[in-house]
């Protein structure tokens, strides 16, 4: 498994669902978004955004949706993963 360093976050690409749990499909320009589940984190407890330092708000397992065209995609045993920077994840899904 890859260790990210840094600010760095190791996410598994996620497509979004257009339906809803009744059954309802959605369509939209939100299907574009993009999501990941966390499943690896640096070591770094603290997250620098805009010259502002953050507790690192994540942990694995977490189901974010970061920007667009961020990030690097990185293939190891047959999985496709994201290594991206921790201040472009926009937001963590409940």
């Amino acid at each position: 498994m890859i260790k990210p360093l840094y600010n760095n976050v190791l996410l598994k690409k996620e497509k979004a669902s257009n339906q809803t749990a009744s059954g309802i499909i959605i369509s939209s320009k939100e299907e574009d978004e993009e999501f990941a589940v966390v499943v690896a984190i640096s070591s770094c407890e603290e997250v620098k955004v805009n010259d502002k330092v953050y507790k690192m708000p994540l942990k694995v397992g977490d189901k974010v949706m970061y920007k667009k065209y961020s990030g690097t995609d990185v293939k190891q045993d047959g999985e496709e993963y994201i290594l991206i920077k921790a201040e472009d994840i926009l937001g963590i899904l409940n």
